[in-house]
This record gives structure tokens, C-alpha cells and sequence, in this order.
């Protein structure tokens, strides 16, 4: 049982808080517990992080210098790419006004401190659970191609995929946001992260490389130009 449980995916969480001490005390506390950890020390770490990592789960401390945690949080509830992920606010505020502002905001659960890392672990387990984000860990299947997270290959038929890193990420993020159009400024955000400046252009030489990678059965027509949008993934056929 004990091999099982050692070649499960682990989950991701990031740990957003201005104080040293204590991301230091829950960092271990969740790595005892099996999660890896990231960390962040203000908001707009944690932006960045979150655009790059794209984690399992956001532990948000709710006051911090500049933007506080609930300024990023509905930030990150107005975006689709980032509403979905599931955030724990940690604060001292434990009066009702605030727990309600920050539930009203997105947040999935509310803890005040002080708080103990046992009960932290039991709160980070059940949020997970109820969103079912084990679902993102799933392969991904469309036509003949089977997009494996946790295996990290992608198969077409019976042929195994030769994708680099950035191609790899590309075409995971055309597979979990299908059918809907993105400009090259929104994919460079989402597949390259938001801290990388880079021409708009790479995204066409990359789209380029994901197609003649995926050229197997018709797969790379999924992968369509949208004429002064961008691009878009869909298994719906363009018209000539």
C-alpha cells in the first residue's frame, strides 16, 4: 500500500504570506503531509506564480503590504483561466463582516488565525475533495490523441509524440480551454508566464512546431488561426 500511495501525483499548493516565520512553519507542516510547496511573500508573486505553476490550491493570507489577499482574489476570480483554482484564506480577522467578504469574494474556505497545521491539512484535504481538482490530473482525450499529465506524454494512435517543453505546455493549455479564442498576448501570458516579455511572434513559431508535431490523422487541424484574434483549439472543422 505503501508503494501506492509513494507514486501518486501530489498536489501543488501555494503558500501566500508576508511573514517568513510562518510560511516556513506551514511549508513544512504541507510537506509532511504530501503536497509540494511554492511560496510567495506578496501578491504579486503569487500572480505570477499562479499564471506559471498553475497550482492545486492557493493558501491566501489576507493582509499584506501593497495589494492585499483579497484584492488578489477576486483578481483572480475576474479571470477565466484562474477562476476555477480553489483558495483558503488565512487572516486574523475572525469577525463574521470579514469571513463573509472573503466567501463573498470566491474564497472556498475561511480559517483565522491562530490556527493549528493539523487543522490546516484537514481544511486543504476537504477543498480539494469538494473541487475535485484530481480531475485535472485525468488524461485528456480528443480524436485519437491522449494528452497524459502524470505520465507527461502524449500519444497519437499508436505513436508516441516528440513535443518539447514549450509545445508541451501549449498544447495542454489548447486542451483544457477548448473551443474559445486567445490572442498571442493572452497565450504568451499563460503558457510562457507573466514575467517573460517576449515578441508576439514566438507564438506563431511555436504553433508551427505543435502542428507539424501533431500532423498525424488530421490532429493538427484542431489547432486553427482565428484572423485578427489569435488562436483557437477546437475539434469543429473551419470553413474554407
Amino acid at each position: 500500500m505503501n508503494t501506492e500511495l509513494n507514486i501518486m501525483p501530489k498536489h501543488t499548493i501555494l503558500l501566500v504570506d508576508d511573514e517568513m516565520a510562518i510560511r516556513t512553519m506551514l511549508c513544512v507542516a504541507l510537506e509532511a503531509a504530501g503536497y509540494n510547496v511554492l511560496q510567495a511573500e506578496n501578491a504579486q508573486q503569487a500572480h505570477a506564480i499562479i499564471i506559471d505553476r498553475s497550482p492545486d490550491l492557493v493558501l491566501l493570507d489576507w493582509m499584506m503590504p501593497g495589494t492585499t489577499g483579497l484584492e488578489l482574489l477576486r483578481r483572480l476570480k475576474r479571470d477565466e483561466l484562474t477562476e476555477k483554482i480553489p483558495v483558503i484564506m488565512l487572516t486574523a480577522k475572525a469577525e463574521e463582516d470579514s469571513k463573509i467578504s472573503g466567501l463573498d469574494a470566491g474564497a472556498d474556505d475561511y480559517i483565522a488565525k491562530p490556527f493549528s497545521p493539523r487543522e490546516l491539512i484537514s481544511r486543504v484535504k476537504a477543498v480539494l475533495r469538494r473541487i475535485g481538482r484530481d480531475e485535472l490530473k485525468a488524461p485528456i482525450c480528443v480524436g485519437e490523441m491522449v494528452f497524459d499529465p502524470v505520465g507527461h506524454r502524449v500519444t497519437i494512435g499508436n505513436t508516441s509524440i516528440d513535443l518539447g517543453p514549450t509545445e508541451y505546455r501549449l498544447l495542454q493549455f489548447f486542451l483544457t480551454h477548448q473551443e474559445r479564442v486567445y490572442s498571442r498576448d493572452q497565450i504568451l501570458d499563460y503558457v510562457w508566464g507573466g514575467n517573460v516579455y517576449l515578441d508576439e511572434r514566438t507564438v506563431d513559431v511555436h504553433i508551427r512546431r505543435l502542428r507539424k508535431a501533431i500532423s498525424i490523422a488530421g490532429h493538427e487541424n484542431y489547432v486553427q488561426t482565428v484572423r485578427g484574434a489569435g488562436y483557437r483549439f477546437s475539434t469543429q472543422l473551419q470553413n474554407a
